[in-house]
């Protein structure tokens, strides 16, 4: 299907991705006429009438295909800019964008889908030469025929859904199933799992997780342990104190992210409880905290510098078959040990 013509506005120079989109083809199918390669005479009439219409020089073109300075920016999409994870996403993500000549413009979803949606299009709009995306939404399908055109797309923390893409993601199972064995592991038998929205890949793997460490003991899992669909501090720490006063209430809880764990922390020194405690996501000043605890660690700068890297490998020309990177989690003792009685 031929692509409805468009033609880019008259504020800034067009790029070889504007023709490949004026034209209805592939960034690889632009790369093949200007360097001479076999295509089709049909495809090669479409781009070189492209070419002249957008104004393009053949060796403009033939410069920027070596180059591979297009636009020179990439677009970001996390989910909460004062979240320390994704600032560390931002921050390593600017570095490597800078490092190839490049400018990073970011923005934020707030875990909102249609907000993911209008921001992606947005950035596609812009012709930005590729982006890198913390999703939030259920179906990312919408990009299919971007990716096809030939813009670059990785995913990093969760996996893109309807599309196929480039991911970096975490041992979200492992590691969660990691956590809640150190539970078992000392003597717990009755573990609350507080967790985000179910719909989010990650969580559902974390939430897995947990349930394959119960099942390796031969602990049935307990449904009435579960709280779900929480996002605030405030939240995780109203789930805390309705698990507590349950007439067999648990005596341990497993956190599937930093904010939840925060909020857990706070409710448990409320109510002065000794319960033991494992989340997902280290957390600054974690070590400092008042009693002892364990988080589910990783290195968040990799996370972002696989990604990044492989971003500009594909900008850059690399059209290999997308790939997924699965990084290693760990577990970390945290806050102060209480001195000897």
């Amino acid at each position: 299907m031929t692509q409805t013509p468009t033609r880019p506005t008259a504020r800034r120079r067009p790029t070889m991705v504007d023709v490949a989109r004026h034209a209805g083809v592939s960034l690889k199918t632009v790369s093949r006429v200007v360097n001479d390669e076999p295509v089709g005479q049909e495809l090669v009439g479409r781009v070189l009438a492209a070419i002249a219409e957008l104004g393009f020089r053949r060796n403009d073109i033939a410069r920027n295909l070596r180059s591979r300075q297009l636009n020179a920016t990439v677009g970001l999409l996390i989910e909460e800019i004062a979240n320390p994870f994704y600032a560390t996403i931002a921050s390593v993500a600017a570095e490597i964008a800078a490092a190839h000549g490049t400018m990073l413009i970011t923005a934020s979803s707030e875990e909102d889908p249609e907000r993911e949606r209008a921001l992606l299009q947005d950035f596609t709009q812009r012709r930005v030469d590729g982006l890198l995306v913390v999703p939030a939404g259920p179906d990312h399908s919408f990009l299919r025929r971007e990716v096809e055109l030939g813009m670059p797309v990785v995913f990093l923390d969760r996996p893109p859904q309807g599309l196929l893409a480039d991911a970096v993601l975490l041992d979200n199972q492992g590691g969660s199933r990691a956590g809640v064995g150190a539970l078992l592991d000392e003597g717990h038998r009755r573990v609350g799992v507080l967790l985000g929205a179910p719909t989010v890949p990650t969580i559902r793997e974390r939430l897995a997780g947990a349930r394959a460490a119960l099942t390796a003991a031969g602990i049935e899992h307990d449904e009435s342990l579960v709280r779900d669909r929480l996002i605030a501090p405030e939240e995780a720490g109203r789930a805390v104190a309705a698990l507590l006063d349950l007439p067999d209430p648990p005596t341990a809880f497993f956190c599937g992210n930093n904010r939840l764990t925060v909020g857990a922390l706070q409710e448990l020194h409320r109510r002065c409880s000794d319960a033991a405690l494992v989340g997902f996501d280290d957390f600054e000043l974690a070590h400092l905290m008042p009693r002892p605890l364990t988080v589910v660690g990783y290195d968040t700068r990799e996370l972002a510098r696989i990604a990044s890297e492989r971003l500009f490998r594909r900008i850059a020309g690399d059209d290999s078959p997308p790939s997924t990177t699965v990084l290693p989690t760990w577990l970390l003792r945290r806050g102060l040990t209480p001195p000897a009685a």
